[in-house]
């Protein structure tokens, strides 16, 4: 008995808890953006599986892709896929197994489809997913055509190109590079630590011709995400969560950059204050708070901006 009785505040209290009701705990919200519409949802779900699921209707030809490969693929690539400075696309098949391996998209690729994919996605390198799904299977047609995997009268839908089967179908692996045929490593884990060097110089391995085919990035800019419906923020806190500023920074928590009201306290007393962090959010940048860059704020409005602003300096109340 007594014994049971030293047991019985513990196992009270056990029978207590599993008779407690659970509590949902609230999903924690952010205070800007909406619920993406299944239209939204379509223009980002595009992948393309091993099998073919998410291969389009459409078909081409080995000789309609040479002519589009011709006009829009060879100043990289290659007139017969050998590179111009950039991914070679053919040759190497077989060559896996030699003490010489080629890696290309021919000889080092497991799945058809992947080929589809990334042209899909990527290509040409200056106006990417500007490509019908006719020129893609096209174009993927002609590239297995290079590497001597389609015969020349071959045409691709989408039936056929998931049965294509590589030549490397079992063998892919991860332990390579693919942006050089030579199959060296793209990144490098290895911090030596000495003799580092002094100066550093950026450099470009995209040709010169290509290298501003996109134009100003900055331009092209866009919201994080927009402005929450049911009408014009009031306040300054709305705005700044309308314009996306609470994604990385938050009233008086520190997120990715400063609390709002550390930015008011550095600022305090300060008459160029307002138009100093105006340019600041509009142009972006970093070292004032950090190495950590703010990304540029061109799309939004220079009056929004000017409110947020005024509303931080005025201590973010």
């Amino acid at each position: 008995m007594s014994r049971w009785l030293d047991r019985a505040p513990a196992a009270f209290a056990l029978a207590l808890l599993c008779a407690a009701p659970v509590v949902a705990t609230a999903t924690p919200t952010f205070g800007f953006g909406q619920p993406a519409t299944p239209a939204e949802i379509a223009g980002w779900d595009i992948d393309v599986r091993p099998d073919g699921t998410g291969l389009p209707r459409g078909q081409g030809s080995v000789a309609q892709g040479q002519t589009i490969y011709d006009e829009k693929c060879a100043s990289c690539h290659g007139t017969f896929g050998e590179s111009n400075s950039y991914l070679q696309i053919a040759g190497g098949v077989g060559s896996l197994g030699t003490d010489q391996p080629v890696r290309t998209t021919g000889s080092k690729l497991n799945y058809a489809t992947t080929l589809w994919d990334y042209i899909n996605r990527a290509m040409p390198f200056n106006a990417p997913k500007s490509l019908t799904p006719d020129e893609v299977y096209a174009l993927t047609a002609y590239v297995l055509n290079l590497n001597d995997i389609l015969p020349a009268d071959a045409v691709l839908d989408q039936q056929s190109l998931p049965a294509v089967k590589m030549p490397n179908r079992d063998g892919l692996t991860t332990a390579h590079g693919f942006m050089r045929r030579d199959g060296v490593p793209d990144t490098r884990n290895v911090a030596c630590m000495k003799n580092c060097a002094t100066k550093v110089r950026l450099t470009s391995q995209i040709p010169d011709y290509a290298r501003d085919q996109h134009g100003n990035l900055a331009d092209q800019a866009r919201m994080l995400a927009p402005a929450p419906v049911g009408g014009t923020p009031k306040t300054g806190l709305d705005l700044a969560r309308a314009a996306a500023c609470t994604a990385c920074h938050g009233v008086t928590e520190k997120v990715l950059g400063p609390p709002f009201r550390d930015v008011a306290a550095k600022y305090a007393g300060d008459s160029t204050a307002e138009p100093r962090l105006v340019a600041k959010v509009k142009a972006g940048g970093s070292g004032n708070w950090g190495t950590l860059p703010m990304p540029a704020q061109a799309r939004v409005q220079d009056a929004t901006v000017r409110a947020i602003v005024q509303w931080i300096l005025a201590g973010a109340k």
